[in-house]
Parts: C-alpha cells; sequence; structure tokens
C-alpha cells in the first residue's frame, strides 16, 4: 500500500518512523498522548490511521518501509498502546442484550452449548436493523454515491477475509476446519479470478475506479478505517480468537440479503452482471456460509472451549456496532446531498 498522508501529529510521527527505518521509545509516548487527548478513538482521524498503517504491515506492507518494521518492538508497544485504548472503548461502547444471554443459557442448558451459540447469533443479527444502508443503495443511491460505496468498501474487500484469516491457526478441530471451508469461498476455492477480493477489483474496473490495492485509503474517513481495524485487532490477538470467530459470523449472517439491495442499485443505473457479480456472488455463497459460521464455526468453538462465549458474543455485536456507524455515516452524508468521503469529487475525477 502506498504511504497516505498524515492525519495528525499521531499519524505523522508513525509514517516518518517507517520511512526512516527508525522507531524510538518514544512513539509509544506520542500514541499515549494521542489516545487521551481523543474523544473518541473510533472516530478518531489520526489514531485510526496510525492503526491502519501499523496493521498494514502484518498484510501487504507500506511501500517505503522495510518489511523487517513488521516486528519492530518500539512499533509494537506503540501499538499495544492504542490497542488498549480501542479495545476498552469498543468493549464500552458496545453491548449483547441482557435477554439474549439469558436466553441463551437457558437453550444451552436444555440442548447444549453449540446450537444455543448458533441461535443466539442469529437472534443477534436479526435484531439489527441498521442505517438502511442496503436499502438506501437500491432505491435511493446516485451513480456518483455508488463510486462512493465502492470506494469506502475498498479499503476491507481488496484483503477480503485476510484479518478472518489469522484465527486458523488458533482453532483446532471441528471450527478450525468451518473457518477453512469458509475461506476457501472467499479465496476463490482455488482459483484467482474468482477470489471475493478479485471480483470486488472488477466492479470497481466496470466504475472507473482504481482498484490498487490500498488506493483510497487518504479518501475515507476514520469511522471507515476502525471498521477495518477491528478485525485486525480481532484477528491478531490469540486472546481474541473468540470474538474474531464471533465477528466473521455476524459478518455472514448480515451480509446475502444486503449484498442483494446493493446488485439491483447497481442494476438499477445500468451496470451489467460484471459489475454486479460481485454482489451476486456473495447472496448465494454468504447464505451457505452464515449457517456454517453460526453452528459450526462459532457454536463448535464454544462447546470446545465454553470460556469463550462472551467472547463470541461481544465479537458479533462489535462487527453490528461498527460497521453500523459506516453505514450511518454514508446515509447521513448522502441524505443530506454531502460526500460521505474526506474530500470533496465527482465521478470524473473518481480514479
Amino acid at each position: 500500500m502506498r504511504a497516505p498522508a498524515p492525519r495528525g501529529p499521531f499519524s505523522r510521527s508513525v509514517l516518518t518512523a517507517l520511512a526512516a527505518g527508525e522507531v524510538g521509545p518514544e512513539l509509544a509516548e506520542q500514541a499515549a498522548s494521542a489516545v487521551d487527548a481523543s474523544p473518541d478513538v473510533l472516530v478518531d482521524e489520526d489514531v485510526q490511521l496510525a492503526l491502519t498503517v501499523m496493521y498494514e504491515l502484518h498484510h501487504q506492507g507500506v511501500d517505503g518501509v522495510d518489511d523487517r518494521m513488521e516486528w519492530d518492538p518500539h512499533l509494537l508497544r506503540a501499538r499495544a498502546v492504542v490497542e488498549q485504548r480501542f479495545e476498552a472503548r469498543l468493549r464500552a461502547e458496545v453491548r449483547v442484550p441482557e435477554d439474549l444471554v439469558e436466553q441463551l443459557e437457558a437453550d444451552s442448558a436444555r440442548e447444549g452449548l453449540s446450537p444455543a451459540v448458533a441461535r443466539a447469533l442469529f437472534d443477534l443479527t436479526g435484531r439489527d436493523s441498521g442505517p438502511g444502508l442496503s436499502a438506501y443503495v437500491a432505491r435511493k443511491a446516485t451513480d456518483e454515491q455508488l463510486h462512493e460505496l465502492l470506494v469506502h468498501r475498498s479499503v476491507y474487500q481488496l484483503k477480503e477475509a485476510d484479518p478472518h484469516t489469522w484465527a486458523i491457526p488458533r482453532l483446532m478441530g471441528a471450527p478450525k476446519a468451518a473457518l477453512v471451508e469458509i475461506q476457501a469461498d472467499e479465496y476463490g476455492g482455488g482459483r484467482p479470478e474468482r477470489m471475493h477480493a478479485a471480483l470486488f477489483a472488477r466492479t470497481m474496473r466496470g466504475l472507473g475506479l482504481d482498484d490498487t490495492y490500498g488506493h483510497y485509503v487518504d479518501d475515507v474517513p476514520a469511522v471507515t478505517l476502525a471498521s477495518v481495524n477491528t478485525m485486525s485487532l480481532f484477528g491478531l490477538h490469540r486472546r481474541l480468537r473468540g470474538c474474531v470467530v464471533g465477528h466473521l459470523a455476524a459478518f455472514e449472517m448480515t451480509s446475502s440479503q444486503p449484498n442483494r439491495l446493493y446488485g439491483n442499485g447497481f442494476r438499477r443505473h445500468g451496470y451489467d452482471a460484471d459489475v454486479t457479480w460481485y454482489f451476486d456472488e456473495h447472496v448465494e455463497a454468504d447464505a451457505v456460509h452464515e449457517q456454517i459460521a453460526g453452528r459450526d464455526l462459532a457454536g463448535a468453538l464454544v462447546e470446545q472451549q465454553p470460556h469463550l462465549r462472551d467472547d463470541v458474543l461481544f465479537g458479533a455485536a462489535a462487527c453490528l456496532e461498527v460497521d453500523g456507524r459506516v453505514g450511518a455515516h454514508l446515509v447521513e452524508h448522502w441524505s443530506a446531498g454531502e460526500t460521505s468521503l474526506l474530500r470533496p469529487w465527482t465521478v470524473g475525477s473518481a480514479a
């Protein structure tokens, strides 16, 4: 990924240190100052961009940065400072409904943990009304707003599945097999042209957008970066393996119908099946994935390791909360006739 422009003193310090290949102990102090000064790290442009850059070293890397910086101890200490506040903010903001937990406990006593957890996750995701982003896209979104949607989504979709894949070596037995089954589909079943990231890149090209990995990081706000950073936070830490499993389950359970609506929105503007292939593929694939994720992955994991139950539920609720914030941001700005991106632009300037 090309190095983005800094959005404040902390992200500037991170980018400068990485470019120089020299990270000092003072970066952790700067991280502490940045999170202490932030009213809300979930939407802090400086903090979320810095975290995005630090996490990207574990993905495809950053142009001009030595790959050895991935494990630089001073950088990891600074990242840990941000992660601690980021996770604490998520845990303070995200709530799993008490009645859902009570029902889960009753169902577990009657029929066992695995089916009870799956039912709880379907219940949780079924309660999520969201901001109506997919319905807005299907019925109202302008062509320019469709371009903006792809710009937001590109930050994750061009690395689709990767943060969740980090959980594979942290699972055993049936949950691992279930996760591998889901991820194999995400990676095209061994066919590079059918990888979901490749299908999304195809959609971007169909709208004249640049499908270069990370191209639009400078254009999207912190709320979008936080959505991807939440996945990386959960995926990179073994102690949060329950969270990443719950996140994936919620992600799959809330994908099929919205993607149908997204596809309809693009068809409404005359885009052909080549452009809508990505969305149409997810309508079918995720209808299957949600069953595997709920029962064979999340349910089986909690059956194996009951102490992870609450983290699985929290991870699912965090997915709904953080992604819901992104959807609300887009709908709010579009309804007001404003761009949802950091800087105004038109379809003609999309690339």
